[in-house]
Order: C-alpha cells, then sequence, then structure tokens
C-alpha cells in the first residue's frame, strides 16, 4: 500500500514542488489559526490588568502661591482689594489671575482667586471694579437672583445655574466694586469663603509667605 502525501498546488513553471512530511504540513498550514488564538488571548490579559488597575478620575489640580498677585492688586488697583483670611485647613488655592493692570489706564481691574475646597468641590473669588450690571451676571452665568445670604454681617445676593451646576454669592461695594464667590461648592462653602474677605491695605513688601494665604496665620496672630 502506498503512502499518500498531502496535496500541493501547482509549482510555478520552471520550478519543482518541494515535498514535505504531514507533520510540517500542518504546522505550516495551521500556525496563522494559533498565532490568532494567542494574540485574543494576549488582549484579552492586557484588557484585564487594565480593569483592576486603580487609576485617578480626576486631575490633581497644583497649589499656587498667590502673594504677588495680591501684592500688585493691593499696591496698583484703582480700588481697595479684598482678600481671605483664616481660611480653615483644607482650602487649597490651585489658581490666580490679574487683569487690567497691563499699562492700560482706565479699563475695569479684576482679580481671579480659585481654591479647592476642603470637600473637593471648587471655590473662587471674583472682584472687579467693572460695571456690576455686566460684571455680576457674567460670572455669575446668571441675570436673576434666587434670594439673599446674610454672611458676616454683610448681605449676598444667590444666584443658582443648573446646567453649569453652578452656585455664587455676589455683592456690590459702595464704591462700585463687585465681588462674586462662585463655584461647584455647595452655599454653605462658598459662605465661609466670603465670610473671610478682608480689605489689604495698600504698600508693603512682596511676601512669598501672604498673610491672606490659608497656611498663613493672620496678622493679629503673627509673632
Amino acid at each position: 500500500m502506498t503512502e499518500k502525501t498531502p496535496d500541493t498546488e501547482p509549482a510555478p513553471s520552471g520550478q519543482e514542488p518541494i515535498p514535505v512530511s504531514p507533520g510540517v504540513h500542518k504546522r505550516l498550514t495551521s500556525g496563522l489559526g494559533g498565532f490568532t488564538l494567542a494574540m485574543g488571548a494576549s488582549l484579552i490579559l492586557a484588557l484585564m490588568i487594565y480593569v483592576v488597575t486603580p487609576r485617578a478620575d480626576e486631575q490633581i489640580l497644583p497649589t499656587v502661591d498667590y502673594g504677588s498677585q495680591l501684592w500688585v492688586m493691593r499696591n496698583d488697583a484703582p480700588f481697595t482689594v479684598r482678600a481671605p483670611e483664616g481660611l480653615p485647613a483644607g482650602w487649597r488655592p490651585t489658581s490666580s489671575r490679574v487683569h487690567g493692570l497691563d499699562g492700560e489706564d482706565g479699563g475695569p481691574v479684576a482679580w481671579h482667586l480659585g481654591f479647592v475646597t476642603p470637600n473637593d468641590h471648587y471655590a473662587a473669588l471674583e472682584q472687579s471694579n467693572e460695571k456690576a450690571s455686566e460684571y455680576v451676571p457674567r460670572m455669575t452665568n446668571s441675570s436673576k437672583p434666587l434670594g439673599t445670604m446674610r454672611v458676616a454681617g454683610h448681605t449676598w445676593k444667590k444666584y443658582h445655574r443648573a446646567d453649569k451646576k453652578a452656585n455664587s454669592l455676589a455683592r456690590t461695594l459702595p464704591g462700585g466694586v463687585s465681588l462674586v464667590v462662585t463655584g461647584t461648592a455647595p452655599y454653605e462653602e462658598l459662605a465661609v469663603l466670603a465670610g473671610s474677605l478682608k480689605e489689604q491695605p495698600k504698600g508693603g513688601g512682596l511676601n512669598g509667605s501672604s498673610p491672606a494665604s490659608p497656611s498663613a496665620p493672620a496678622a493679629d496672630d503673627a509673632p
């Protein structure tokens, strides 16, 4: 009885077919399927590792020192600036920007100071001598107050923007300067920021550890 050899495709013209054993033929014709299975198993393993590996869902914002911006506002702003003093532990400043002190006289001046609260919400102080009827609606994302809230003996108007999940407290001073505390923080935390605001006298040198910084002691408590 004659042993059959695996069928082979016709060789190209001028070339002789190369005979192979049945075992070699099987490995050559089944290699692609084995490779596909191996790749699939590797992808499944990689997906399982990705799923079980802990990941941070939110970006951690850096802590900033706003002492230089406070010094500039205190000495160069055309109004008496207010800054937080004595905030409880856990309030972390994450952003500070000054606008309007770039050499153009007569325009409005504004200071933004943002914080992450102890409960991981966002709260920002916005203040400017811009016209209140334009500045407050823009900062609060609303033109209709919901009511009022008493904070440290002062009346603040309450605002809410549902689609942005934003709460705001706003107050316009007799001289026309507007103060807005706004963010994703609840009104109770916004009131803590609003109640900490103190007038900052002009003059004084640049201090890297600002007395208005949450981590620094109040002026009366300093040694």
